[in-house]
């Protein structure tokens, strides 16, 4: 299965690691676009240079991770498209020219299910898709949320609440159903 990530899970840092180490599982197959990528540098930029400086790494590094990721978008592709956002054009047209099955978004009002039904795609929340990846493997996804947390911890970040840390991910269905196992 191929899954097309919008920048806003690749920013912020906790999400993104969940999603690719999940991915790095062979449960999916990551896509993204260079345009995709440089949302996701912008975002970080905002937040001060060093952490531009951080996420110039970091895709450097899930580029490398994932060498086949990369998708080209077609001009001509885009430009029968029409969404509201203009922005988020782009990014439909990514997974439709990467042969996406899915397209992973936190904008899920942004892409209407009639127009990626009728592209042969659907939308998932990553809650959603994340909580899909417990029911299927639960030992594998805690190993997973454990060793993003022990990451997380390395770098100073209190990780003590595991369930707060998941939902500040805007993943709340996920911890609360980690917060029972």
């Amino acid at each position: 299965m191929k899954v097309l990530i919008d920048a806003c899970v690749l920013f912020p840092t906790v999400l993104r690691e969940l999603v690719l180490d999940y991915a790095a599982t062979g449960a999916f197959e990551p896509l993204w676009s260079d345009r995709i990528l440089e949302e996701w540098r912008r975002a970080a930029a905002r937040l001060g240079p060093r952490d531009a400086a951080v996420a110039d790494s970091e895709i450097a590094s899930v580029r490398a991770r994932f060498p086949n990721a990369m998708v080209s978008v077609s001009d001509d592709t885009q430009a029968r498209l029409h969404l509201k956002d203009k922005d988020d054009i782009h990014v439909l047209a990514a997974a439709i020219d990467g042969y996406a099955d899915e397209l992973l978004t936190l904008n899920l009002k942004d892409f209407p299910t009639n127009i990626l039904a009728a592209e042969g795609l659907i939308r998932r929340h990553p809650d959603e898709f994340l909580l899909e990846g417990f029911h299927a493997g639960p030992t594998g996804m805690s190993m997973i949320v454990d060793q993003v947390l022990a990451r997380a911890a390395a770098h100073g970040i209190d990780t003590s609440n595991k369930r707060a840390i998941l939902k500040r991910a805007r993943l709340p269905r996920l911890a609360k159903t980690l917060d029972q196992v």
